[in-house]
């Protein structure tokens, strides 16, 4: 699935959970915590996307001798 689609799903979400919560404000503490944690991953979600990244890290190879050192020459 598309990652855009994903985050506009997560933010309408976030945003629905937010105004209900405006509208109906939970009877107690318990309960309003209980509604955040949700809120939490649909904010992340929509913000940040699945994934971290879209192009892959390259992995720098650690066997090759760096530049700087060479061999002397005769």
């Amino acid at each position: 699935m598309n990652s855009l689609v994903i985050r506009l799903v997560c933010g309408v979400l976030f945003a629905a959970l937010v105004l209900g919560m405006v509208a109906h404000p939970p009877d107690n503490l318990t309960q309003g915590l209980g509604m955040l944690l949700p809120g939490v991953f649909l904010l992340h979600f929509a913000l940040r996307g699945p994934r971290r990244s879209l192009i892959p890290r390259k992995r720098s190879p650690t066997d090759s001798p760096s530049p700087s050192v060479e061999p002397p020459q005769p």
